[in-house]
């Protein structure tokens, strides 16, 4: 394993996280959603849960959601897990969710097999698998080319002209809004549930059953200053929420989520979903977002990758290049941020536990 704990091979990673879990003597589940990875190993979404009254709050990590961010995700549940057989297991149920979109975690993409940001893809029983943001249709040529990715396309010129022309706002909200017209394009959230929401669907409800309170902390990256934090939230807070959001996330944890939410509010968002689902008496969710490199730089690489997924050979040396690249804008090579985002999370999720344990 890397010195720095990060961990970029998918089975390598639920390996670690495995044997972490079972030397804790927690249970683990796995659940397959279908293909294999590089290796030929079975894809999963791994869960692990640890012992604990049914009437317990429980506290749920997830990670992957968006696959190459599993790379961090799984450092630090896997981190913990490892400090935790040391001694210092918090005091209440816990459910880490490991790589809820492993295609992507294993083949370096942000989607899954069939294109489809999963976190796009968990839309209500009453809303279609259909529509784009009124921009997107004149985005299209712009965000998804037809053809291999090159060195120089002059992306950052033209993306810098539809700023100026639209505002970075309105721009914002019709790339990453989400979008299911065009299948092959970035931000698709697919015609139908996908796997993973599929099977969350099914087993979300059973490892917070009997729970009075959940708080669940999704970990993503890519997103905000370099090496920061930022909470996230996507469906509504009423008063009660807003209050236990401050109990057990801290004081001024709401107020900045919604700062940060302000911009767009995406369709098919997984808090929004596990906010409906009504798993307990009191469901907090947030976003934990680590920031990488600025928009433009993150979406230009999410953008050769995708070119390169659809319309070239998969060892060419472009598209070699642009998953590296991909694996880079999402999970930095820097030691320093590494080392600090990693001592972050750790302690984001250790302090919240506390602060839940007490009630």
């Amino acid at each position: 394993m890397p010195a720095d704990g990060f961990v970029s091979d998918f089975a390598d990673a639920r390996d670690r996280f495995r044997a972490a879990a079972a030397a804790l003597g927690w249970r683990l589940e796995n659940h397959a959603v279908g293909g294999m990875g590089p290796r030929g190993e079975t894809l999963t979404i791994d869960a692990a849960l640890s012992p604990g009254d049914p009437a317990m709050p429980v506290l749920v990590v997830s990670s992957g959601v968006h696959g190459v961010e599993g790379i961090f995700g799984s450092a630090v549940q896997a981190r913990l897990l490892e400090t935790w057989r040391d001694g210092g297991a918090p005091d209440v149920r816990v459910v880490f969710i490991h790589a809820i979109n492993p295609y992507g975690f294993a083949w370096r993409r942000r989607t899954d097999a069939d294109n489809v940001d999963v976190n796009r893809n968990f839309l209500l029983p009453d809303e279609p698998y259909a529509g784009s943001p009124a921009s997107y249709a004149e985005l299209d040529g712009l965000l998804n080319p037809r053809r291999p990715p090159a060195r120089w396309d002059g992306f950052r010129a033209r993306a810098v002209m539809a700023i100026a022309r639209h505002g970075m706002p309105a721009l914002r909200r019709a790339v990453a809004t989400g979008q299911y017209d065009f299948p092959r394009g970035l931000f698709f959230g697919g015609s139908r549930p996908s796997a993973p929401h599929e099977i969350l669907a099914e087993q979300l409800p059973v490892w917070t059953h009997g729970a009075p309170a959940v708080v669940h902390l999704d970990l993503h990256t890519g997103l905000g200053e370099h090496g920061a934090c930022h909470l996230l939230v996507d469906f509504p807070v009423d008063d009660a929420l807003a209050a236990a959001f401050t109990r057990w996330l801290g004081p001024d944890a709401l107020s900045a989520a919604n700062a940060r939410a302000a911009g767009y509010h995406a369709r098919g968002g997984f808090g929004r979903w596990c906010v409906a689902q009504q798993l307990a008496p009191t469901y907090v969710f947030a976003y934990a977002e680590f920031g990488t490199y600025g928009p433009l730089t993150v979406l230009d690489r999410l953008r050769k990758e995708n070119q390169a997924y659809h319309w070239a050979e998969p060892d060419a040396a472009c598209t070699i290049q642009a998953k590296r690249r991909l694996v880079d804008a999402f999970c930095p090579p820097s030691t320093r941020w590494r080392s600090d985002t990693l001592a972050y999370a750790v302690e984001l999720v250790s302090s919240t536990a506390a602060r839940l344990s007490r009630g």
